[in-house]
């Protein structure tokens, strides 16, 4: 019954902020299947992207890994899930649907995490397994939405660029993601950045992307 209680909490959060970045497209709402199949693109490439940042991870070391190792390898993969699959459809028909199917990748992605961290947690002792999943429901998890928003948004735009320049856009949007990820990790080392990381970055980060998404339904087709 605990085991169940502690996937139920793991899943929780990138249940309800999918919902969340899903109910944003208010003009021309994405089809279900496609939102939920990025969804579990996400989390169905967490397991290689671990394998790949164990190899590099041991090679760079410790710090290394979390802020340079973690963040190129995240944001590549959760990327390439968006811009391989549903980029290519019919469906990807106005700029918004970046930061929606960025934000299923990266949740996708973040669910499986969180599954492995409370799980472990929970090796230790229940309570602890409840504290980290509260922490990392409200900071870790929809972190990993407000990085993948750079691109995501850039590869809504682009998608209706000439695409040279559309190309440059995303490039910068990848580059930008992959930096605010790697500051987190390098804040979570420190009770002190910890703290800069919960006052200061996350809630930059957070009117980010309110202002990706406003900037996005702007130069959408459907809008008034």
């Amino acid at each position: 019954m605990e085991r169940w209680l502690i996937f139920l909490l793991a899943m929780a959060p990138g249940l309800f902020w999918l919902y969340y970045f899903y109910s944003k497209d208010r003009y021309d709402p994405e089809p279900v299947v496609w939102v939920l199949g990025i969804f579990l693109l996400g989390a169905t490439v967490t397991v290689p992207v671990a394998v790949l940042e164990g190899v590099l991870g041991a090679v760079a070391g410790g710090i290394l890994a979390a802020v340079v190792v973690a963040p190129v390898c995240e944001e590549i993969a959760k990327y390439l899930v968006v811009k391989k699959t549903v980029y290519r459809s019919r469906v990807f028909d106005e700029p918004v649907d970046g930061i929606i199917y960025a934000a299923a990748a990266g949740l996708g992605f973040a669910t499986i995490e969180n599954i492995l961290y409370l799980f472990s947690a929970f090796d230790e002792s229940l309570l602890l397994a409840l504290q980290t999943g509260v922490v990392r429901g409200l900071i870790s998890v929809p972190g990993h939405v407000l990085f993948s928003v750079m691109w995501g948004s850039a590869l809504g735009m682009a998608r209706f660029m000439p695409e040279q320049e559309g190309n440059r856009l995303v490039r910068n949007g990848l580059v930008l993601a992959m930096a605010a990820h790697a500051l987190f990790n390098l804040l979570l080392f420190s009770a002190v950045g910890f703290a800069v990381l919960v006052l200061v970055l996350v809630p930059l980060l957070w009117v980010l992307t309110e202002r990706h998404i406003r900037n996005s339904l702007s130069h959408s087709f459907f809008g008034e």
